[in-house]
C-alpha cells in the first residue's frame, strides 16, 4: 500500500507510538500531520476537509468530533458508559480550558507543524492520557483549536479500552486539567507546559 512502517522492538504504548511517528514526520519535513486510529473506526474521507482548516490558517489543531448528536453516537455503537463519560469529561475540559470542542477524546486529529515543534510531547505519558496532555498543552501555548464532525462506527475488531482503564483515563484527564491551572496560576510549575527549544535547522536541511 506504499506505507512507511516503523517497528518498535517492544511495545511502547499508545503515547509512545505517537511520539515516534511525530518525530519521524518532523524529521521528514511534514507541514501538516494527521493522526487517525488505524482500526477503521473513523471515516478517513474527511481528512482533506480537516487539513483544509489548517491550510487556510483558521486552526492550528483540528479534532474530529464523534458526537454530532447523542442518537448518532449511540447508533454507531458507542457504549453508553463511554458516551456518558465522554460528555462529562469534555464539558469539564471545555469549561476549565475555555474551549468549545465537541469531543476532547477523539482518535482523529490534525496538527500544524509548529504545534509539534513547540509542544514538549516527549515529556508526555506513553499511555492513553497522552492525547489529553497534548490538547491541554496546545491550549496552554495559545494554539487555535477547532473541530469537525467525523462519522464513526464501533465493532468487535475496533480498538477500545475496558471500563477499568477508562476510569483510570478519566481520572488522569482531570489530573492534567488540574496541572494546567496550577501552572497557569504559578502555584506549581509543570514541565509539560515548558516549551521545548526550537530547532534552527529547516525541514529541507533535515531531509538532506
Amino acid at each position: 500500500m506504499g506505507l512507511t512502517v516503523i517497528v518498535h522492538p517492544e511495545n511502547r504504548g499508545y503515547g509512545g507510538n505517537q511520539k515516534t511517528c511525530y518525530r519521524h514526520a518532523l524529521d521528514h519535513g511534514a507541514d501538516i500531520v494527521v493522526m487517525i486510529h488505524p482500526d477503521y473506526q473513523y471515516d478517513s474521507r474527511v481528512i482533506p476537509h480537516a487539513v483544509g482548516f489548517i491550510e487556510l490558517g483558521i486552526c492550528d489543531v483540528v479534532v474530529g468530533s464523534r458526537i454530532r448528536s447523542r442518537h448518532e453516537a449511540l447508533a454507531g455503537g458507542m457504549p453508553k458508559y463511554k458516551y456518558l463519560c465522554n460528555r462529562v469529561l469534555t464539558a469539564t475540559e471545555n469549561f476549565a480550558l475555555g474551549q468549545n470542542l465537541g469531543d476532547f477524546h477523539s482518535g482523529f486529529r490534525v496538527y500544524r507543524r509548529e504545534v509539534l515543534e513547540r509542544i514538549p510531547f516527549e515529556r508526555n505519558s506513553d499511555d492513553f492520557v497522552f492525547d489529553t496532555q497534548f490538547l491541554v498543552q496546545a491550549v496552554r501555548f495559545g494554539f487555535r483549536l477547532g473541530d469537525i464532525p467525523v462519522p464513526v462506527r464501533y465493532f468487535p475488531e475496533a480498538s477500545s479500552i475496558n471500563f477499568r482503564r477508562s476510569l483510570k483515563y478519566g481520572l488522569s484527564t482531570l489530573g492534567v486539567v488540574a496541572q494546567f491551572w496550577l501552572d497557569r496560576l504559578g502555584l506549581r510549575h509543570s514541565p509539560l507546559f515548558e516549551e521545548k527549544a526550537r530547532s534552527t535547522a529547516s525541514p529541507a536541511a533535515e531531509m538532506r
